[in-house]
């Protein structure tokens, strides 16, 4: 991609995302300033690492903007094989860390990393290339449309080890979402998703602390000093906002009150400190990213880039909703921090990369000239590209992507 082709360039998206960085960062250090302080003796303790990952990750952001994304497609297998590799060795006890009685992170010199951050990602770009690759007989159930799954199934019972059931829904339904888009029969999908909604209900409900939380979430104020505490103290912050908040920095529940106050409960200091107008920015900003993602899944003009598009933007909205959600008391506590904004830096390192390769889709609909494929024999119609220029849908057919 040449200087001529900047002005394609999506900027609308990119200072969308942008801002909400920025704006994530402040939060951060307004809602950890006191823990900071007194664990860590720094009161910017976590806002410097936060502020390291945003840079990290606007730098990644700008690679993957530029990195044509039928790589990531070519090389899906390796990814999922390391990624289900990285899996296994958190659950290994010398190479995996323990945190709130969970096992998620692996310890990489000073690199603490959580590798489903990065499992979220392969597994989109992974579904997003299987199922373009089987337009022409996606309807045959078992060899269209079932493999892939076979792989989505282990990797979700590898982060259901963990335990993270939270974690492994979040994978599970934007891949939901690209089969969809795929073209697959109702009644497979039907199916499917009687057996996946069937499965997550069994496994919330199996596990006494996931049935706490479930009882807990319909009504916090049953146990408001045990399990239902950390809601309850988020409704306290969230009430005491009212339309224009106490003010930046002058939140109470952060003081200790409110637990994961920079994490995955920054949405309540954010209401508490600057109330509705804080509210609507979060969500007008993430409304207007799906609008980009959808809008450059409709404009890609072959069925990989189409897929790989609205699993991407689907990946960050499932995350806002889970977040928002647990926050307002709508679903059980998921422990899903809030893209771009929660301190974290596996989380916000691997969301900019994906907004990195949603702007190279859009940029490179500019970049090449449009070109329609026809499959042969030689290649069986299991190409989504050519070499020298995108391609529109298979056997010359439309795309069934929003059928």
């Amino acid at each position: 991609m040449g200087i001529k082709h900047l002005k394609k360039l999506d900027y609308l998206l990119v200072i969308t995302t942008v801002l909400l960085c920025l704006f994530g960062l402040v939060m951060v250090y307004s809602a950890s300033f006191p823990i900071a302080s007194v664990d860590f003796g720094n009161s910017r303790y976590f806002y410097i690492k936060q502020l390291n990952s945003i840079i990290i990750g606007f730098v990644l952001m700008a690679i993957t903007a530029v990195i044509p994304y039928r790589v990531y497609g070519k090389f899906s297998p390796i990814l999922v094989l390391i990624s289900i590799f990285l899996l296994i060795m958190v659950l290994v006890p010398w190479f995996g860390v323990v945190r709130n009685n969970s096992q998620r992170w692996l310890q990489l010199g000073p690199l603490l990393i959580q590798p489903t951050e990065a499992v979220k990602l392969v597994m989109i770009i992974y579904f997003a290339s299987v199922y373009a690759k089987k337009q022409t007989y996606i309807n045959h159930f078992w060899k269209g449309v079932m493999p892939p799954l076979f792989i989505l199934g282990t990797v979700f019972l590898l982060i259901l080890k963990q335990p993270d059931l939270g974690t492994a829904t979040a994978i599970l339904i934007p891949c939901g979402f690209i089969l969809l888009c795929s073209g697959e029969r109702a009644i497979h999908l039907l199916l499917l998703g009687s057996i996946a909604l069937g499965g997550v209900g069994f496994l919330a409900l199996s596990a006494p602390y996931r049935l706490n939380r479930i009882l807990s979430f319909r009504d916090p104020f049953a146990d408001p000093f045990g399990d239902g505490y950390q809601l309850v103290s988020a409704y306290h912050a969230i009430a005491s906002g009212g339309i224009s908040g106490k003010g930046f920095g002058h939140s109470v529940e952060k003081l200790g009150y409110l637990p994961e106050a920079h994490t995955d409960f920054i949405m309540a200091v954010i209401v508490e400190e600057l109330g509705v107008f804080g509210l609507l920015f979060i969500i007008f900003s993430y409304l207007f990213i799906m609008y980009r993602g959808v809008r450059i899944a409709l404009k890609a003009k072959n069925s990989f880039a189409k897929l790989l598009a609205i699993g991407l933007t689907f990946q960050i909205m499932v995350q806002v909703i889970f977040n928002l959600s647990a926050v307002s008391g709508l679903l059980p506590i998921t422990g899903v921090p809030l893209p771009f904004v929660s301190y974290g830096g596996s989380s916000l390192v691997f969301m900019l990369i994906s907004i990195g390769i949603l702007v190279n889709i859009s940029w490179s609909r500019h970049s090449y000239t449009a070109k329609t494929f026809q499959p042969n024999e030689r290649n069986g119609g299991k190409e989504y590209g050519t070499q020298h220029g995108i391609t529109n849908d298979f056997a010359g057919a439309k795309s069934s992507l929003f059928k």
